[in-house]
């Protein structure tokens, strides 16, 4: 069975924030979330997450995934170090387990990469390898030193490095792979006798290797997926690594994108062929987009399903549904629990709330459709606003196919519009309007002659 084991327990102290490390987000998603996809993507069976300082946090955020969390013991006499958090989840490793140690602050590590890293240790037999990668500037990581021939010889530390040592360009990633039986041994045999009084998980490495065990060293492809995360500027080059990742995904999918560096795409949005995304784009969430669309510039879709051939300008889209052909903006916002038809326009300064439209319909300026029902062809006047607050409750207003709304028009809620019915323009309607009636709720208009002549006016 695969087994890994995630160190996720770091206090974090460097972000200089109230949330924990693993918990802050690369294009919106936690970094642990992508540690533990890149595991099950490998085909890891079982899944062990090492928390430590805000562990509740992290196991309420990941509740139902199927994971097994480990706490590792924190605060004043407490032992530190990779290899005490590895031995929190020995439990759940039987002796013929393949090991994978992850670390939950390294978000750009690829499934594919964890792969090759099982291959390469079940190929050669080892009883652990360890992931490296030659680096420009090691600074501050741990240097693999290899013998004459070439075999790993011993991992140290940076602060335990000679000045020899810390020429050495090849690092270690943080990551290995054990069999189950090589690591309960190796553990069970290291201490705290270094400078930084830590129980190095790579003391259990070189302890197998000083006792004639086969330790392989698996040189990563591309460094960068080695990156890890402990301030908000390595956060920072984390998420632009992986939106390049996310853009590339898509365009290389037949969508086009006119300009990556400014358009922001979420892990998991869904984009149909021969879209055009805009630039200064902000896709998130489960969002869904259809084919041939134009997202253009300046709109932030959350949440929503997006469906073909739509044309979006300018606009917000939270948490609803736009079917094919409709066209939305420029400044429209279709609030949560929107639901718009086929074919229908929702235009310039348009605000659309818990409301249901038919295809067909159309809104094109200046208009708030709240709590609504509305049916097939039916045109919703400039200014007409749906009042569907009374204080209190919120109310719904329905409104039937074929209708006519005029601008400037007033729905007080709860009423119903029938079919083929027609509002005056300036109309505050407040009663039922019968199928095909002509409904005029206005004051009568009064011109009173010279009236400015009379009052002085001129």
């Amino acid at each position: 069975m695969k087994v890994s084991i995630i160190l996720a327990a770091g206090e974090g102290t460097r972000m200089k924030s109230k949330i924990p490390k693993v918990l802050h987000k690369v294009c919106g998603k936690p970094i642990l979330e992508y540690v533990i996809d890149a595991s099950i993507g490998a085909q890891v069976q079982k899944n062990v997450v090492i928390v430590g300082h805000g562990g509740d946090e992290v196991r309420d955020y990941f509740k139902g995934k199927g994971l097994i969390f480990e706490n590792q013991p924190i605060g004043q006499g407490a032992p530190y170090g990779t290899g005490f958090a590895v031995m929190q989840g020995l439990k759940h490793v039987d002796d013929e387990s393949t090991v994978v140690i992850l670390c939950g602050d390294t978000p750009l590590i690829r499934k594919e990469t964890i792969n090759r890293l099982f291959a390469y240790h079940n190929e050669g037999n080892y009883s652990c390898t360890v992931l490296t990668a030659i680096l420009d500037d090691p600074t501050g990581y741990g240097r693999i030193i290899r013998d004459e021939v070439g075999n790993i010889s011993k991992i140290v530390e940076d602060k335990d490095a000679t000045e020899e040592e810390r020429q050495v360009r090849e690092i270690n990633a943080g990551i290995y792979c054990f069999t189950g039986k090589m690591l309960k041994q190796g553990l069970s045999k290291i201490d705290d006798d270094n400078a930084q009084g830590e129980f190095y998980l790579t003391d259990a490495v070189e302890i197998l290797k000083n006792e004639g065990y086969n330790v392989g060293a698996y040189v990563i492809e591309d460094p960068v997926e080695t990156h890890g995360i402990n301030n908000r500027v390595q956060l920072a080059f984390s998420e632009k690594v992986m939106r390049q990742r996310i853009n590339e995904f898509h365009m290389l999918n037949g969508v086009t994108i006119i300009n990556p560096e400014t358009t922001y795409i979420e892990d998991g949005v869904i984009i149909g062929r021969d879209t055009i995304i805009y630039p200064n784009t902000y896709l998130e969430g489960a969002t869904t987009i259809g084919e041939d669309c134009e997202i253009r510039s300046n709109t932030r879709i959350v949440d929503s399903r997006i469906g073909d051939g739509v044309c979006i300008e300018s606009s917000l889209i939270e948490e609803s549904s736009v079917g094919d052909g409709t066209k939305i903006g420029p400044n429209a916002h279709l609030r949560p629990k929107s639901n718009l038809g086929k074919n229908i326009k929702i235009g310039n300064f348009v605000e659309v709330k818990n409301s249901t439209l038919g295809d067909n319909a159309k809104a094109g300026h200046l208009a708030y459709i709240g709590d609504a029902f509305i049916g097939k062809n039916t045109n919703i006047g400039c200014g007409v606003i749906f009042a569907n607050y009374n204080g209190k409750d919120k109310q719904i207003t329905k409104v039937g196919d074929h209708v006519f709304i005029g601008s400037n028009s007033n729905l007080v809620a709860p009423v119903n519009i029938h079919d083929w019915a027609y509002i005056a323009a300036g109309s505050t309607i407040t009663k039922d309007v019968e199928e095909a009636s002509l409904s005029i709720a206005r004051a009568e208009q009064v011109n009173k002659l010279n009236w400015v002549d009379k009052k002085g006016l001129r």
